[in-house]
């Protein structure tokens, strides 16, 4: 980070709350623990000290202080040396979102072991592939999920977080709770990619220095003593990263094991909530849930990551809950690369928005050279102090003059804000013109009668390739497929027109709510 990145981040860090140039032990103590606990248990280490009586946590279980959150991982990380764990191993966590898993990733960097963080989404092939490649040496697990172990070898230890009893509550409370020694070194953890198609590749982090938290707090203002609904899961990149910002912070964290639209709006008001953390599949269900029967005033942020959000969507987002809507786009690979604050989405709705501190966002042409001009289409590569060295089964992203590709395309407008076209591979040729199905998408969604919409390119004799759409009608709704192509035919390209419209019931999604299209391809009749 350079130097003035560096000055600013400071600046984003003491707006926020984080960093107390007045307690300059606390600083320093801040920068050790980071670098040797790690982004999570090191945030959480910091907040206990700071002011262990901070109500830290709210599930359906209750609600736990910082002071209570440090002793409980205390106590874990000694019943896991108990166990036969050991610094430099690797556990699997495999949970619905409570306070046991948080137990568990902060009691990880406290014992010096990896962290992998597992999809509920997994199939038993893929559970097993990820555990093997990743060398995982322990699962933890709610019992839900037992079934899916049964491909794991039996050698790998197994502690079950949630069920008819958990193993790691009896740990916590067998165990001292007293202070332990910070680890030598940190291990890290390990983010995995969506897992649309095959195994998930493994995204390997190790965050050190707590200046790279302003990359997300410089256009997403959390502020300590805010109360943040994560109701993105924890083991995905859009709700673990605002987890960790929020234990940075010393603010209160509320989880529900299962999103649920109603729960959501009723925790917002029960709890006066001021920020909610969601992917764009929640928001539209969440808008379905009716908003307008709850207190939402309270809330300052909406944080919407983690796949693209529809044009139309965020309309109406900000339509229900006022300016508060910020916009993320990033990957896991890269972390966050823009950020889309109200003002920005209000002057260009749509838009992914600007790079915070510390980011720098460039487009490049089919031949690798950079795109200067504004609303010319090419290829995202990001840069910042978050990205991955490389995939932990081997393997990198694309990268040009050191920065890192999305596999994302898109443009830029006049003010510098992107817009993300789609895919690189999702763009497909139709009649020699390239077409980018997310535009249609967007102008489907916004008909009247419609909830949802996905598309696929399909073969055409006349044309090469052209669209299929898949489209899930709201309630009541007498919408056909005439009526849709005939929209599309009026307001886009004819080559643009979908081929084929697909009524579903819902489309397929994974745990984190992007659409599972090798689904998709099966659900082929119009």
């Amino acid at each position: 980070m350079r130097s003035a990145d560096k000055l600013r981040a400071v600046r984003v860090l003491r707006a926020a709350g984080l960093l107390d140039l007045s307690r300059p032990v606390l600083t320093t103590t801040t920068s050790l623990a980071m670098r040797r606990l790690g982004p999570i248990a090191g945030a959480a280490h910091i907040a206990a000290r700071r002011d262990p009586g901070d109500l830290a946590l709210i599930d359906e279980l209750g609600e736990l202080s910082y002071g209570e959150l440090d002793r409980r991982a205390n106590a874990l990380a000694r019943g896991w040396t108990a166990a036969g764990v050991e610094p430099g191993q690797v556990i699997g966590v495999l949970c619905r979102d409570h306070r046991r898993v948080v137990d568990a990733m902060i009691a990880c960097g406290k014992l010096g072991v990896r962290l992998v963080l597992l999809n509920t989404g997994f199939s038993r092939v893929q559970l097993a592939d990820v555990a093997r490649r990743e060398g995982v040496s322990a699962l933890v697990h709610d019992e839900e999920f037992g079934d899916l172990l049964s491909l794991v070898p039996a050698e790998v230890l197994r502690f079950v977080a949630w069920g008819t009893s958990s193993d790691l509550e009896a740990m916590i409370a067998a165990h001292d709770d007293g202070p332990l020694k910070l680890p030598r070194r940190q291990a890290g953890m390990v983010l995995l990619t969506g897992g649309t198609t095959g195994t998930p590749k493994g995204a390997p982090r190790q965050v050190r220095s707590p200046l790279m938290a302003a990359q997300f707090l410089d256009r997403v203002p959390l502020r300590r003593g805010d109360t943040v609904f994560i109701a993105a899961p924890t083991f995905h990149g859009t709700g673990l990263t605002q987890f960790i910002m929020t234990l940075a912070l010393g603010s209160t964290i509320v989880l529900r094991r299962r999103f649920d639209a109603t729960a959501t709006l009723e925790g917002i008001e029960r709890h006066r909530a001021t920020a909610l953390i969601v992917v764009p599949t929640m928001l539209q269900r969440i808008l379905a849930a009716g908003p307008e029967r709850y207190d939402t005033s309270s809330l300052r942020v909406i944080m919407s990551a983690g796949a693209l959000l529809p044009t139309d969507l965020g309309n109406r987002t900000m339509a229900a809950f006022g300016p508060v809507l910020h916009n993320l786009y990033g990957s896991t690979e890269c972390a966050v690369a823009t950020v889309a604050m109200p003002a920005d989405w209000q002057a260009a709705p749509g838009t992914a928005g600007l790079p915070p501190v510390g980011c720098q966002v460039r487009l490049y042409d089919e031949a690798d050279r950079p795109i200067e001009h504004p609303g010319m289409t090419g290829r995202i590569f990001v840069g910042n102090g978050l990205s991955f060295a490389g995939y932990s089964g081997g393997g990198h992203k694309d990268s040009i003059d050191g920065l890192l590709s999305t596999g994302d395309l898109g443009h830029l407008d006049a003010g510098g804000r992107l817009f993300v076209d789609g895919r690189d591979d999702d763009m497909i040729v139709s009649g020699g013109e390239n077409v980018f199905p997310i535009e249609v998408e967007n102008l489907v969604e916004a008909m009247p009668g419609v909830a949802e919409v996905a598309s696929l390119g399909v073969p055409d004799e006349e044309f090469g390739q052209r669209l299929r759409l898949y489209v899930v009608l709201a309630d009541g709704s007498t919408l056909d497929s005439d009526a849709i192509r005939n929209h599309v035919r009026d307001n886009l390209a004819r080559y643009k027109v979908p081929r084929e419209v697909v009524f579903l019931d819902e489309l397929p999604r994974t745990a984190t709510g992007k659409v599972y299209r090798p689904h998709l391809q099966g659900k082929d009749t119009a």
